[in-house]
């Protein structure tokens, strides 16, 4: 049986966007993050989060700083009784012509596939057009895009609903 999904964007959606966000010391969870997952776990989601991390093929932190901060993260979420199924990343920068970097839908197909996801219940929650972009790509069409990490043009996003924060993602998914 597919199941069905949130894809959360890393920075900005779920802690504070910081330029190339290195070490544990700057991590901010965005606040209302924990309650909103653990409200789409209480309906049966499973949460992915998708991430693009060019900061590593642009040399300004490592892989393994990459990973320090993302086993940190994941207790965090544990400690709040929250399961991330998994964390998919796109080290490369943007002139690496790959097929997995946001706003290709690369790592959107690959957890598809991974976990047998039904991509039509499943929805996708950023701070960029290229979020919303590589989540209807894969076939995402409930796609949300939140206020609270880059500018969005608000008149143009293909995405579905426009918030402040991930917060108020509760009065949007409901069942």
């Amino acid at each position: 049986m597919q199941s069905k999904t949130i894809f959360l964007d890393r920075d900005g959606v779920i802690n504070k966007e910081k330029n190339y966000l290195s070490s544990i010391d700057d991590f901010e969870f965005i606040s209302g993050v924990f309650d909103a997952c653990t409200h789409f776990q209480s309906l049966g989601y499973t949460l992915i989060i998708i991430t693009n991390q060019s900061g590593i093929g642009r040399g300004y932190y490592s892989d393994n700083d990459y990973q320090k901060i993302t086993t940190w993260m994941l207790k965090e979420f544990k400690k709040n009784h929250i399961k991330i199924m998994d964390i998919i990343y796109c080290p490369h920068s943007p002139n690496v012509e790959c097929e997995c970097r946001k706003p290709k839908s690369g790592m959107f197909l690959f957890a598809k596939d991974k976990y047998d996801i039904d991509m039509k219940k499943s929805w996708s929650i950023g701070d960029k057009e290229t979020d919303i972009v590589a989540s209807q790509n894969s076939g995402i069409i409930n796609t949300i895009i939140v206020r609270s990490g880059h500018p969005i043009d608000e008149i143009n996003t293909g995405a579905k609903f426009i918030i402040d924060s991930i917060r108020d993602s509760n009065q949007i998914i409901r069942e």
